[in-house]
């Protein structure tokens, strides 16, 4: 297995065992929507059973990690059962990254907004260009979180700050975030892919039995957490998406 353009992502297995994964709209900012998220899930699942992929570089082709959610393509469910098939897309994509086996470490460039930002905090090893910026808009936009963010924010932020984050919305520069634990690392924009490629050989050098056990123990250590948040989150997006007060305010957002 060596290289796979999905429609909205591109997989590329390079030397060392490093597999590059990028989001691949530029021209919508990496926006998500059923299809991006469909195809993150397939690419990350197709990693981590590919026996020649030892760490994995999660990334955004052009100017965006991911800009959060599409607001020319907006989907606004017309049932129940739409709208819980869409938000399990989008925690079927959080599973494959942070509960399959081969180390992520994020090379986060640009805006990370929304569920762009929770992808984000979803790698093992987020590195941020230094004028890389994340915010949350869920509440203001009379929507909810998702990515397991409910359980893995208050984990490394604390629970008061996670409160901040999530209820306020404020726009935090990849300083702040280094200094609250969310980015792993702060580098120039320049040097972004050149240090998630030296982390990447790392790990890849590492034994794999042990880097994929230690990643399967840490992340099921906490299982029951992250499931529950995940569960959780579920319900409230989906009860969200179903007011159409949420989609007048992703459209005038």
């Amino acid at each position: 297995m060596s290289s796979f353009e999905y429609d909205t992502v591109l997989s590329t297995l390079g030397e060392k065992g490093v597999r590059t994964i990028a989001l691949n709209r530029p021209e919508r900012l990496n926006a998500m929507n059923r299809s991006l998220m469909e195809d993150i899930a397939r690419a990350f699942a197709e990693a981590n059973a590919d026996a020649d992929t030892r760490a994995i570089i999660f990334t955004g082709a052009g100017r965006a990690f991911c800009a959060g959610d599409d607001r020319k393509d907006h989907f606004h469910p017309e049932n129940p059962t739409q709208a819980r098939q869409y938000v399990d897309a989008i925690q079927h994509a959080t599973r494959q990254i942070v509960f399959g086996d081969v180390p992520v470490v994020g090379a986060i460039n640009g805006w990370a907004v929304g569920g762009g930002f929770e992808l984000a905090v979803d790698c093992d090893f987020p590195i941020w260009a230094a004028s890389a910026r994340g915010f949350f808009p869920e509440v203001s936009l009379n929507a909810f979180v998702t990515g397991g963010v409910t359980s893995l924010l208050p984990a490394l932020v604390g629970l008061n700050k996670a409160r901040e984050m999530l209820f306020l919305g404020e726009q935090y520069d990849a300083p702040t975030l280094l200094e609250l634990g969310v980015a792993w690392r702060v580098v120039p924009d320049e040097k972004l892919m050149a240090e998630a490629q030296s982390v990447a050989e790392k790990l890849s050098e590492l034994p794999p039995l042990a880097v994929r056990a230690m990643k399967r123990v840490l992340n099921q250590a906490a299982a029951r957490d992250i499931a529950d948040a995940l569960r959780l989150e579920t319900e409230a997006t989906v009860a969200g998406f179903l007011d159409p007060e949420t989609t007048a305010r992703l459209r005038d957002f």
